[in-house]
């Protein structure tokens, strides 16, 4: 067709991880290469019996326009249950609903970032962000990571360069692509930077709950004094991803322009879904759902990784997460990923090449595994069958 396009759209392309969570739909493909949670543990008997008793007890209303900063009663209930394990103490006037935490990234940049702005981020990063920032034309400013997180002199070193960068985004939770976690001590080091230089701070933490060692870290929010931080959390991966159900905690002047901004995009989340999710949390106990959860993710975590190390050239090492759903592997310097994928997919196992979690390009000798979805039979064969591919390139 020859049809004009505005310039945000022509720079537009298709995700890598959409394009590869197709190939979850294929049964003889091993796939570690999306982030989606075990579906065998969704409560579906549960949400069955909720959904019903909604539409019984309020039809009308569970079916009726309702408003864009979200059912009051859900908004509460994640005050007090969702953000107090992050040590931050809100209340409901805090909290905006969004269509899964990925609508709240992309409303981060629609809220702060002009063409040409720059946005620090930390690198690798997640790809999903990359991709929505992309849309608004920043300039990526990366800050290199160490086993504790983001380097917090590097990040500083950003923020003196780049005086007019718009907002720092980062996951400090079990790191999407990597699954590092950052240190406490940085955690407050980040909000004290962004108090300092007068910068806002997307925290995305989708994988906070799904730790498998020790207690949950207080998230970078508790220590913002000036809300400079926005929090962005989600249902999605300690619950039911497929009521695309998120969150916004932020000040009350920024989270104002998320709900502006929200308006003019969908209205609303689904006010059938925010009633459904709010009497669940009333009903059933979600920390207990989470618990069942974490065991089962922590035992195939664990098992892949000493597949990783059985069966993968010794040369090949990862990272060695204690939570969320990724272990990050690195190659030997040459080598691409990208095109390992294609004689991975012979073997009918797949991976995310991890070249595009870089927004600046570059680092091709990378890739993401995910350990939540495939049972545990599937990832020691998946392993195996990489260990083979990447045998021949060692």
């Amino acid at each position: 067709m020859d049809i004009r396009f505005s310039e945000r759209a022509d720079g537009l392309k298709a995700s890598e991880i959409r394009e590869l969570l197709k190939l979850t739909e294929m049964p003889e493909i091993i796939s570690f290469a999306g982030g989606l949670p075990a579906p065998e543990l969704f409560p579906v008997k549960e949400m069955e019996g909720i959904m019903q008793k909604v539409l019984e007890r309020d039809g009308k209303v569970a079916l009726q326009y309702s408003s864009t900063e979200g059912f009051k009663p859900l908004r509460e209930v994640i005050a007090k249950q969702r953000m107090t394990p992050a040590k931050v103490n809100v209340t409901a006037d805090d909290i905006a609903m969004t269509t899964g935490s990925q609508q709240g990234i992309e409303f981060s940049a629609k809220v702060f970032v002009n063409e040409g702005d720059v946005i620090i981020c930390e690198s690798p990063s997640y790809l999903g962000a990359i991709n929505a920032f992309k849309a608004y034309m920043p300039k990526f400013v990366e800050v290199p990571m160490d086993e504790h997180g983001m380097i917090m002199e590097d990040l500083e070193k950003a923020l003196k360069a780049n005086p007019n960068a718009k907002m720092i985004y980062t996951i400090p939770d079990f790191q999407n692509p990597t699954g590092i976690t950052m240190s406490d001590d940085r955690r407050k080091k980040v909000a004290e930077l962004a108090e300092e230089y007068k910068i806002p701070v997307i925290e995305d933490n989708p994988y906070g709950d799904l730790i498998f060692e020790g207690t949950r870290h207080p998230s970078i929010k508790s220590f913002d004094k000036e809300g400079w931080v926005i929090y962005l959390g989600t249902f999605s991966k300690n619950f039911c991803p497929g009521l695309r159900l998120g969150w916004i905690c932020a000040a009350p002047e920024i989270l104002e322009k998320y709900i502006v901004v929200k308006q003019g995009a969908d209205l609303q989340c689904s006010t059938l879904d925010q009633r459904a999710t709010a009497l669940f949390m009333e009903t059933y106990n979600l920390d207990e759902h989470i618990e069942s959860i974490k065991k089962v993710y922590g035992k195939r975590r664990t098992l892949m990784l000493e597949c990783l190390d059985k069966y993968f050239p010794k040369e090949v090492t990862h990272t060695n997460p204690y939570g969320g759903l990724f272990t990050w592997v690195k190659l030997k310097e040459g080598l691409d990923a990208a095109e390992i994928l294609k004689e991975a997919l012979k073997e009918n196992v797949a991976y995310v090449p991890g070249g595009s979690f870089f927004p600046n390009g570059g680092h091709p000798n990378y890739f993401r595994l995910n350990y939540s979805c495939m049972p545990e039979d599937k990832i020691v064969e998946g392993v195996k069958r990489l260990g083979t591919v990447l045998a021949k390139y060692y």
